[in-house]
């Protein structure tokens, strides 16, 4: 399973291993949802490709899956430390989290709250039923893509 989110549409899809659409939902983004995630605190929905890097059963708001952002491109693409860029490399292989609690912003997750209107922090906000739904069809490792 992989799972594709379209900003501007604010649809999530669940598709399987030949692409063919398997459940697909309604989304709500962060707060300031144009472009991509900048910087922590910015109120955007990072884009680009991630992995499920945390099932979490219970949460703030339900269930939720975390999301590998920041990811190594995102790292470089917004200039951050080698250091830094070889860790989150290091993570990626392993399909480990990435650090989160660095200015590049981070602990992007999948989960419930709502879809009515674009409220979250950078998070993809979905109703209650539908998380239930992804999080029953998806698991660690699987592919996150967030187009504009």
């Amino acid at each position: 399973m992989r799972i594709e989110i379209i900003k501007h549409l604010r649809q999530l899809t669940v598709l399987d291993d030949s692409g063919s659409a398997v459940f697909c939902c309604r989304i709500a983004l962060g707060n300031h949802p144009e472009g991509s995630k900048e910087c922590a605190g910015d109120g955007r929905t990072p884009e680009g490709a991630d992995y499920i890097c945390l099932c979490k059963e219970h949460g703030k708001f339900g269930q939720s899956l975390g999301l590998s952002y920041p990811s190594s491109v995102d790292a470089l693409r917004l200039r951050a430390e080698e250091q830094l860029v070889e860790y989150i490399r290091q993570c990626e292989r392993e399909q480990k989290r990435p650090p989160w609690g660095t200015a590049l912003g981070g602990e992007i997750c999948i989960h419930g709250g709502g879809s009515g209107s674009d409220w979250t922090a950078g998070c993809i906000a979905l109703n209650a039923e539908d998380i239930a739904q992804v999080f029953a069809l998806c698991q660690h490792g699987n592919r996150v893509t967030i187009l504009p």
